[in-house]
């Protein structure tokens, strides 16, 4: 039996053409460290711990990845199970391992709770939130993989639980990251272990006919290599039959056992591009090739970086064979998908940097718009879409494929390409034919976007936008238009009522004056102040007023604006979630200090220069304060979301961090951020949530208390 030294001398043998001395000697340090935290540890299938974070960075080596994210799989468990914290790792070997590694830590803390889509999405959307870097994916899948492989030492309940988890959240994610080799052994392992009865049922049919079919393979291998010798191309050659979940998935669309011919694939990979289209013809030349089977991803490859030349054909003893041709970089990046970047760090064509930076940039619009949308719903569904969903290629009129999410339309295409040529998108050409610019794209059309400079975007343009990156530009775009309208507008109202009373601009606005208003507001410049009016936060005669001797407050400001009845609301004026009076576009912004949600008793507290504070009436900071206090009431039809703060006391036994995440995902409670106090009795932990409204909270808070381990929960 290999024991743990003999696995670290596997892992030195693989690294060491890829990595200098000094790599490798940080590696050693980075094994060392997580060898002497494991020590003494065993596994469920009674081997060394030290051989669970050995095999991840034996799985991720052979995807060619870099230096850090080999210390990091060596490391990624030393938090959860070495009783390591963050900053003795940012003190050994920095904050960029540090920083992977926790985030390791936390991913590996959440489970699927349940078996609903919903759960599946919600645990996606987190993976997603916290993998800033995607290098945190790649442990995360190498982890699962040799988890899966060992996954027979735990029970039949948990065996199910994790591939059903796998199935859901992580192979979809291996897919849209490309990396082959993972998503592949991943499907295998969860069909074995998700219908072991339709598993053994396809392995036994293939291990009843392999003698049969390896001397078939052997036979067309050896065809193949004599013609390939023939012409003088230097070759490698596999063979292999089709994975069992391969064949599974073609029994499952109602296909019989005897109606599966192309179950042996054989892959060429050549020294050069051009031996391989040489290579084809010659082998269409003495094999019947099928129809419709002939597949160019070398001259068009996918946006994923996958190229290759596909083709089927009728073989020996009339057996329908796959065959797969190549060059090695090709092979290379198929098999590793993104993590083949780091193998051509040095060496790389810009093809590959271009292409691996568009792939980037997919997760970073997806993080960024995580960030900005407060809708959980809607930002889960878009990550659905963008990363997890089915996705078409399509092209521009010089060949560059595009790679977009099922649904997209010529508009998404357009910001893909750039955020000019969206904005300024006047027509699209789709397949020589003029369609509507929410026209739905298919894969293989070639689009050509019609453009005008003075051109702009239109708000409907959100109607039927699919992607996240061209929402958030067209969404970026009239936020920017909107302020400079207000500023304008702001300032011709400012213009008209000074003429109306008799005063000139240099008059009221001097420079003293100018730097007094703006310090009682609170803002930086004048176009703040043409903002706050041309968005009605204040009117232009209390401006005014303000640089005049009379004592004018903000309180008369806000009295001023509730009870006049014939001021103009500007249209599609976005209501506030608090009313003030009998209107709801007042400035009003939610107390920090208690923060309120929809359903809590508030009270308004008014401000100098930032309106009005909403506070619950329980909120301590509003206490003697009631000559500045004001009645408010929840608006009946926002639909928003709130930040709120809650404390939940534990038993000091243990670490309950995924206990509570995932009844926060049972209860759909998003938890924004959470933090350990740990006593010498109990632990209390610290969250950030968002909700709707407090029945919402209530609900989740209550539910806690099901838990043997929670002794109290209270709002903060």
């Amino acid at each position: 039996m290999k024991t743990n030294l003999d696995y670290f001398n596997e892992l030195l043998e693989k690294l060491k053409n890829n990595f200098s001395r000094d790599e490798i000697d940080e590696i050693k340090k980075a094994y060392d460290f997580a060898y002497q935290k494991h020590q003494g540890k065993k596994r469920l299938t009674n081997e060394d711990y030290i051989m669970h974070p050995l095999n991840v960075a034996l799985i991720l080596s052979d995807l060619n990845v870099d230096k850090t994210t080999i210390m990091a799989a060596l490391l990624h468990e030393v938090i959860n199970n070495g009783d390591t914290l963050e900053e003795e790792l940012q003190e050994k070997f920095g904050n960029e391992i540090a920083s992977i590694v926790k985030t390791v830590s936390t991913i590996n803390k959440l489970e699927l709770p349940d078996d609903k889509e919903s759960s599946a999405i919600y645990l996606r959307k987190v993976l997603v939130g916290l993998a800033e870097d995607v290098r945190v994916l790649f442990i995360k899948l190498a982890d699962r993989l040799h988890n899966m492989r060992t996954i027979w030492a735990v029970n039949p309940e948990k065996q199910k639980r994790k591939a059903n988890e796998t199935v859901n959240v992580l192979i979809p994610i291996a897919h849209r990251l490309g990396i082959y080799s993972i998503k592949s052994e991943l499907e295998d392992l969860c069909l074995r272990y998700l219908k072991p009865e339709v598993y053994d049922d396809i392995l036994k049919q293939l291990d009843d006919s392999i003698e049969g079919l390896e001397e078939v393979l052997e036979e067309m291998q050896d065809s193949l290599s004599e013609i390939l010798i023939e012409h003088d191309i230097k070759f490698q050659i596999k063979s292999r039959v089709k994975s069992v979940y391969s064949i599974y998935k073609k029994l499952s669309k109602g296909k019989k056992w005897s109606d599966i011919y192309d179950i042996l694939a054989l892959r060429l990979i050549l020294e050069k591009e051009s031996d391989c289209y040489l290579a084809i013809g010659l082998i269409h030349s003495k094999f019947h090739p099928l129809p419709k089977r002939f597949k160019d991803y070398i001259a068009m490859p996918k946006e994923n970086m996958y190229q290759s030349l596909h083709t089927g054909v009728f073989g020996i003893d009339g057996h329908i064979f796959e065959i797969q041709i190549r060059t090695h970089e090709m092979d290379e990046i198929a098999e590793k998908g993104i993590a083949s970047h780091w193998s051509y760090k040095e060496k790389g064509t810009q093809k590959i940097q271009s292409m691996m930076e568009q792939k980037l940039q997919i997760f970073r619009n997806i993080i960024e718009t995580y960030k900005e949308t407060p809708n959980d719903l809607e930002f889960a569904n878009q990550v659905n879409a963008d990363i997890l969903g089915e996705l078409i290629y399509v092209f521009t009129p010089k060949g560059d494929v595009v790679e977009l999410p099922v649904g997209s339309t010529p508009i998404d295409f357009a910001y893909r390409i750039h955020s000019r040529v969206g904005d300024t998108t006047i027509g699209a050409i789709v397949n020589d034919e003029i369609v509507p610019l929410s026209y739905e794209l298919h894969d293989n059309d070639v689009i050509k976007i019609n453009t005008n400079k003075n051109s702009n975007p239109s708000k409907e343009w959100l109607d039927f936008v699919k992607t996240s990156g061209a929402k958030t530009k067209i969404k970026a775009y009239f936020s920017k238009q909107d302020r400079a309208e207000y500023i304008e507008s702001g300032k011709n109202i400012l213009e008209r009522e000074l003429r109306k009373q008799h005063l000139t601009f240099n008059e009221v606005f001097n420079e003293v004056k100018l730097a007094k208003i703006l310090n009682d507001l609170k803002m930086n410049d004048i176009d703040e102040i043409y903002l706050a009016i041309g968005s009605f936060r204040y009117t232009a005669s209390y401006i005014i007023k303000l640089t005049t001797e009379e004592k004018h407050t903000i309180t008369d400001a806000l009295i001023e604006k509730v009870t006049n009845k014939n001021r103009i609301v500007p249209k599609n004026n976005n209501k506030n979630d608090i009313v003030v009076g009998e209107h709801n576009d007042i400035l009003v912004t939610l107390g920090k200090c208690c923060k309120p949600v929809k359903g809590d008793n508030i009270i308004g507290y008014i401000t100098k220069g930032e309106g009005i504070t909403i506070h619950r009436v329980d909120c301590p900071n509003i206490n003697n304060k009631e000559e500045r206090l004001i009645e408010v009431t929840w608006s009946e039809n926002n639909e928003n979301e709130y930040f709120t703060d809650i404390f939940i006391e534990t038993l000091n036994d243990k670490n309950y961090v995924s206990d509570i995440i995932n009844k926060a995902s049972v209860k759909n409670v998003n938890v924004i951020s959470l933090a350990t106090n740990t006593k010498e009795d109990y632990t209390i932990y610290n969250l950030t949530l968002k909700v709707k409204n407090v029945t919402e909270l209530n609900d989740f808070m209550n539910s806690l208390y099901s838990f043997a381990f929670v002794k109290n929960v209270g709002k903060k």
